[in-house]
């Protein structure tokens, strides 16, 4: 029987044997016995190498024996008695040699031994550590791989409002500031959940009494004057900010065994907080925090107060004189250039540089007409349009919605920015990327005027992630007595959505003049790195 399953097996494998020789495809359980031939073949294989290297070995230690045989009798006593000292921990073998043949051992079975024996040892520490995981090899490797993985940046809070967790954290953060917190308002669009969406019928200091001994009444001045919409545009909000800065560092005085440096940064703290709830703060406000912290930071702490005080004033100072204003000088210069006389010019909404550059222009006799593009709800134009003809300048106002039949006659497009942001995508006012888009439809030029201080290093590709909503009740109009969506909140199938901002990809965008000069909006990045090396 035996005989015949030998023979059968040899057949088999002068089939495959055949079939593999004329090209044949083999079956899954041809295949899987050829795998277990080749298996067998190399245990076979390693008995016979092992037997031959045990015969070898009993060949030296006969040898070794006859030689030393004094030796083996001492050893054989020392195994004999009960060692004080305990021995090593190293790794079991199979197969362990005998004292008697250790000076056969090669160098590489030493190295191998005396590795194994650093391994636990390392490993028994890092166990007495309460760090079993992180052991050897396994260590390595996950150190290498928490290296190739990249840093993932943590989200501003305002932009995480549908995340339990962090909305528990900024209610202690603000209670911990003495700062109360604002609840949103109505119904929300679900793609934009996200973000916070306030009414301006109900500020935060209608909400709950504030101390005056914890927020400046400048502060709160200032955070009413944002949430009402009084003071709008990125350029405003940073002036207004930092002189409402410029009067709490007048009337600070350092406590008693603090430094200023450092008592004056946590001062600003609940002030920044207080602001952030009355309305997000913008990339230029952002920037201007930045440096008067850093400004703060800078002073020496055996400065006198007084002497510091002024620094910090005067430093605030330079900061609106260089980055706004004479900043929006330099603009105009270089923005002159590109007007030509009988120009026919598109702005869009109410950009202060931008109604600053057409009127520099005009009183340089340069003879052109704008045409003032506005939207609702915020209807920003209509204050560029009274700017603008008080000066005499020939304006045209049309809404959005005709910019595709008044673009056919226009030569070029100035148009001011929210921010600027690393990836060359412009942030500005909603409604400037559509008209960026016909007007790259139109082949007519599109020229961003934005200020260096407005540039961000924030990465965006899209509107969604990070945004403003507004109030959506500004969306409401009364016409002739009637107002059709006065009860829109008890609809429940219905949502208003008041966006602030879009995002303009840089291929809309043919040149952003800044007071560096002209530049592409892929040279952000390059400007952002002088920047920090300057400072």
């Amino acid at each position: 029987m035996a005989d015949s399953g030998v023979t059968d097996g040899n057949d088999k494998k002068d089939d495959i044997e055949r079939a593999k020789s004329e090209g044949k495809e083999l079956t899954k359980e041809e295949k899987q016995r050829l795998r277990k031939e080749k298996k067998q073949q190399k245990k076979n294989k390693e008995k016979k190498d092992d037997k031959a290297t045990q015969e070898s070995g009993k060949e030296k230690m006969g040898v070794n024996s006859a030689a030393s045989a004094p030796q083996l009798s001492t050893q054989s006593i020392a195994q004999k008695a009960p060692s004080a000292v305990p021995a090593p921990v190293s790794v079991p073998a199979p197969d362990a040699p005998t004292p008697a043949d250790k000076p056969t051992k090669s160098k590489a079975e030493l190295k191998a031994e005396r590795r194994a024996r650093q391994e636990a040892e390392r490993a028994s520490k890092q166990s007495k550590k309460g760090d079993p995981g992180q052991q050897g090899a396994m260590s390595k490797s996950k150190a290498t791989t928490s290296e190739l993985q990249p840093v993932v940046k943590r989200l501003p809070e305002h932009i995480q409002v549908d995340n339990p967790d962090v909305l528990k954290k900024l209610a202690k953060k603000l209670e911990r500031q003495q700062i109360p917190l604002r609840s949103d308002y109505g119904y929300k669009v679900s793609l934009f959940s996200h973000l916070h969406q306030y009414s301006r019928k109900a500020p935060l200091t209608q909400q709950l009494s504030i101390p005056s001994t914890v927020i400046h009444p400048a502060i709160v001045r200032l955070g009413l004057q944002y949430s009402q919409g009084i003071v709008a545009g990125s350029n405003a909000r940073s002036v207004a900010l930092l002189h409402a800065f410029k009067q709490v560092i007048r009337d600070y005085t350092t406590p008693p065994n603090e430094e200023l440096s450092r008592d004056l940064v946590n001062r600003l703290k609940p002030y920044i907080s207080f602001l952030n709830q009355c309305r997000p703060l913008s990339a230029s406000m952002g920037n201007a925090i930045k440096y008067v912290k850093k400004e703060i930071s800078n002073i020496p702490s055996q400065c006198k107060e007084e002497e510091a005080k002024r620094k910090l004033l005067n430093c605030i100072e330079w900061y609106i004189k260089e980055k706004i204003i004479l900043a929006a000088k330099a603009i105009a210069e270089s923005s002159i250039e590109k007007i030509s006389n009988g120009d026919v010019i598109l702005i869009y909404g109410c950009s202060s540089l931008v109604n600053h550059i057409l009127c520099e222009a005009f009183e340089k006799s340069r003879k052109f007409r704008v045409i003032v593009v506005d939207s609702r709800p915020r209807l920003e134009g209509r204050e560029a349009l009274r700017r603008l003809v008080q000066r005499g300048i020939s304006c045209t106002y049309v809404l959005i919605s005709a910019v595709s039949y008044i673009l056919p006659e226009v030569s070029k497009v100035f148009l001011g920015a929210h921010a600027l942001l690393a990836n060359g995508y412009v942030m500005s006012r909603v409604g400037t990327s559509q008209i960026a888009l016909v007007a790259k439809a139109f082949n007519v030029p599109v020229l961003v005027c934005c200020e260096t201080y407005k540039f961000c290093e924030r990465v965006q590709t899209d509107s969604f992630v990070s945004n403003e909503l507004d109030d959506p009740d500004d969306l409401i109009v009364t016409r002739n007595g009637q107002t059709q969506l006065e009860n829109w909140q008890q609809e429940p199938s219905l949502g208003l959505l008041n966006l602030v901002y879009d995002v303009t990809p840089p291929d809309f965008v043919d040149l952003v003049i800044t007071e560096l000069g002209m530049i592409p909006c892929t040279s952000v990045p390059v400007v952002l790195r002088v920047k920090n090396v300057d400072q």
